[in-house]
């Protein structure tokens, strides 16, 4: 059975589920996120090592506990980085783990937190993007092309749909269920929608990057490295 007809039956057996709005979805389960993210220990590596060695500043959208800037630090203790997170638990326990090292935390939603202009080297985001929108995900990939200086880099390792059909699917389902439930569009809830990776990669060069690679899957099949380049 493929991921999609596995996703399918999985959305009928819970069709009357209520959505949870993302910042209470995500609090509920700080005690066991990074249990539950340890199945992507590799890909955290592989993205660690990923960032260019003249890199002096970095930005990191949708941080979480830092999983990905555990690595990060291990191997380049003296970066500069700004993480951004939704979630004020998170940001709390990746402060306790690394209050020894140059870290901004800004506790706010990405698509409205200021990144500025030719102010990083490098950015970064993990399994954080796959629920929105492609005219949302344009705006946040041209805020990322601005922030980084001539000849940065950023690295995305996040969920996609195996294809357009299950994209189409999932968006429908979204739909359906935020309708059902009363939600406004102004309301932040938790579900998937990932994009297929043509999609993912043709958003990304439509923003200005000159060149975008898919690098491989580390951990599993669904999650790809990608690398933008300004």
């Amino acid at each position: 059975m493929s991921e999609f007809e596995d996703i399918k039956k999985w959305l009928a057996d819970t069709a009357d589920e209520p959505l949870e709005e993302m910042g209470s979805f995500f609090a509920r389960r700080v005690s066991g996120y990074e249990e539950h993210m340890a199945v992507w220990r590799d890909s955290y590596q592989w993205m660690a090592r990923l960032i260019p060695g003249e890199a002096r500043n970095l930005l990191d959208i949708g941080c979480g506990t830092g999983l990905e800037l555990d690595e990060i630090f291990r191997l380049r203790p003296d970066i500069s980085v700004t993480g951004i997170d939704l979630e004020p638990a998170m940001l709390e326990r990746l402060k306790a783990k690394h209050r020894d090292r140059d870290i901004r935390l800004i506790q706010g939603d990405y698509f409205q937190v200021p990144f500025g202009e030719s102010c990083f080297d490098a950015a970064v985001s993990f399994e954080t993007l796959h629920h929105f929108k492609m005219e949302d995900k344009i705006i946040l990939f041209r805020k990322l092309y601005q922030a980084l200086r001539p000849g940065g880099c950023y690295l995305e390792a996040d969920y996609i749909a195996e294809s357009e059909e299950m994209e189409t699917y999932l968006f429908a389902e979204y739909a359906r269920r935020r309708e059902k439930s009363g939600i406004g569009a102004d309301v932040f809830v938790h579900f998937d929608t990932p994009l297929t990776l043509e999609h993912e990669m043709g958003l990304l060069q439509e923003a200005g990057f000159a060149g975008v690679e898919c690098l491989g899957y580390s951990s599993d099949s669904h999650t790809p490295m990608i690398r933008a380049v300004k």
